[in-house]
């Protein structure tokens, strides 16, 4: 059947499953929002405040439902908004699709109006992009952006179309999409008979795993394996959520703001098993002291991690649900570590997650949250202090309810992702914990949320300061507080509520609980702003070039256990 471009664009899109975009229109697009018109009753638009808003949205929607996002934009700056997007979730390993308009082919490369090269910008941000330049090709360009989107280590693709190719004409011929098979092409037995051999010969594993154990969907058989191995695991910051935090195997996170339980048994244990994961500088910190009485196992599907920070034993290439299937048939039976996991567990009660006076606030106010807070819910944040407080302080039971800006750091990204969370689960309870400085970089989408009526709660953690830059000026910088007192006269419940969206503020002397629990049972959307001191600090801490196991702001409990 004959179909313009915009229409192949559509039914592609429904070929894959796609049921939501999220996107924002402009002169360049206008074709392609014409048939999201005509097919408003097959396919979901969510219109956000800005383009940054809708990259956001569609990597929390791929986040939360492991299915593939997807955002559009327009040319030019539409275009150009959505770069911080891609880069988040191309550093995090999101996979999404991001559909840009461009000027008509005979315009290209004339600096015409809201043209840029799109594709050229963001090559170093996605797994790969296109620009399509014959109509025939861009049924195939959709289907390839899909597959290479999901198949192996997943990230963004962006497709970038220019408008006569929008409204050209073409036979289509619709195909049933297959889900790849994962990745196991490359996996060697000798490598998973090493591994096996090292797990066996071990006296005190520990895993470490990250974000891609819960890309994989791979948290049942990484549960299943500590459990065969009888080995303690802890989580870099992309990983919480893929082992129950409350179990008594998870030491917690490891590295800069990990608990000093993790960051000490990496470095005493024997064998360092790391899964899904790869050796980021806030993790490992100072790399010649890191876990140097291990061997190192290391697991992915991305052969390009491997001895790239840290050195490894053996690597094992595959996907990681394949990959520790594979080892449990090697191992066959049930290890035994009893002596090593009593030395785990005599840790833990020495030394807790926090202690320090420090950040008393935050620790009542998410504790407090944590108890009120449905356990099936999803909790996205921003990027800094209160990020690092969210992770020590709420417990991550399940995957893909933890959403966070890994490894960009992306201030501004919660609201949206937290967008994209609801509208993908819409009979869910969804909040996004946000500093002032993070919120009010997007702060715009609450507009997005009273469109549609989301019922997307908001915690600010107001110190009226950018907090985690702060606590840097004040430990290295002679606190020399340049730039980072946010002493703006905004009232946050009054910005809500010119949205249309419910205000409710936690003073220093409220109950927490009480005011967290009534904005629970509203079950609308609802900013909640917490007005915490603005010299909390995130504690525990490695400083900058010091070893993983030397680490400040803590304090010992039980110092003889």
């Amino acid at each position: 059947m004959q179909l313009t471009g915009a229409e192949i664009i559509i039914e592609c899109l429904l070929e894959e499953g796609v049921d939501t975009v999220f996107g924002y229109p402009g002169g360049q697009v206008i074709p392609l929002y014409d048939a999201i018109y005509e097919n408003r009753s097959r396919i979901r638009h969510i219109l956000t405040a800005h383009e940054q808003g809708a990259s956001h949205a569609a990597d929390g929607y791929s986040r939360s439902t492991g299915k593939i996002g997807v955002c559009i934009a327009t040319s030019g700056p539409g275009a150009t908004n959505l770069v911080t997007g891609l880069a988040t979730a191309y550093m995090d390993s999101v996979p999404m699709i991001a559909i840009t308009g461009n000027v008509p082919l005979s315009l290209l490369g004339r600096d015409s109006f809201q043209e840029v090269d799109i594709r050229g910008i963001t090559l170093t941000v996605t797994k790969h992009n296109y620009i399509v330049k014959d109509i025939a090709e861009l049924a195939d360009t959709m289907r390839e952006a899909f597959r290479i989107a999901k198949e192996g280590r997943p990230g963004p693709v962006l497709i970038d179309v220019p408008k006569d190719i929008q409204v050209a004409k073409f036979d289509f011929e619709p195909k049933k999409i297959e889900e790849p098979v994962p990745v196991s092409v490359r996996l060697r037995d000798k490598d998973v008979e090493k591994a096996a051999r090292l797990i066996k010969a071990s006296e005190r594993p520990m895993c470490y795993i990250g974000g891609g154990v819960i890309r994989a969907d791979a948290a049942d058989e990484l549960n299943e394996f500590i459990e065969m191995i009888d080995a303690p695991v802890g989580s870099s910051l992309m990983g919480l959520g893929a082992v129950d935090s409350s179990s008594p195997r998870f030491t917690g996170m490891i590295g800069m703001h990990g608990t000093r339980l993790s960051n000490l048994t990496i470095n005493r244990c024997d064998l360092l098993i790391v899964i899904g994961a790869r050796f980021s500088d806030r993790v490992i910190s100072k790399s010649s002291t890191f876990a140097k009485q291990a061997k190192i196992v290391q697991i992915d599907v991305d052969p390009a991690e491997f001895n790239k920070n840290i050195m490894t034993e053996v690597h094992v290439v595959a996907d990681i649900k394949v990959a520790l299937r594979k080892l449990m048939d090697k191992i066959a039976s049930k290890l035994d570590h009893k002596e090593w996991m009593e030395t785990v567990e005599r840790g833990r009660k020495r030394y807790p997650v926090k202690v320090s006076s420090d950040a008393k606030r935050p620790k009542e106010i998410l504790e407090a949250l944590d108890k009120v807070f449905p356990a099936d819910g999803y909790v996205t944040t921003e990027v800094g202090q209160h990020q690092m407080w969210a992770a020590q302080f709420l417990h991550s039971r399940k995957p893909h309810h933890y959403l966070t800006s890994g490894g960009l750091g992306t201030m501004g990204y919660g609201t949206g992702a937290a967008i994209g969370a609801q509208v993908s689960h819409p009979d869910k309870r969804v909040i996004n914990i946000a500093g002032d400085g993070s919120f009010r970089m997007n702060a715009n989408e609450l507009a997005t949320i009273a469109r549609y009526k989301l019922p997307v709660m908001i915690l600010i953690m107001n110190n009226h300061a950018l907090g985690m830059v702060r606590q840097w000026q004040s430990l290295f910088y002679d606190g020399h507080y340049s730039e980072t007192t946010l002493d703006t006269p905004l009232d946050w419940v009054k910005l809500a509520e010119a949205y249309g969206v419910k205000g409710m503020r936690i003073m220093p002397d409220d109950d927490p609980e009480e005011i967290l629990k009534k904005a629970v049972a509203l079950n609308e959307a609802v900013v909640i702003e917490a007005i915490i001191p603005s010299d909390d600090k995130v504690y525990p801490m490695v400083a900058p070039g010091a070893s993983i196991s030397d680490m400040i702001g803590y304090e010992e409990l039980n110092p003889d256990a």
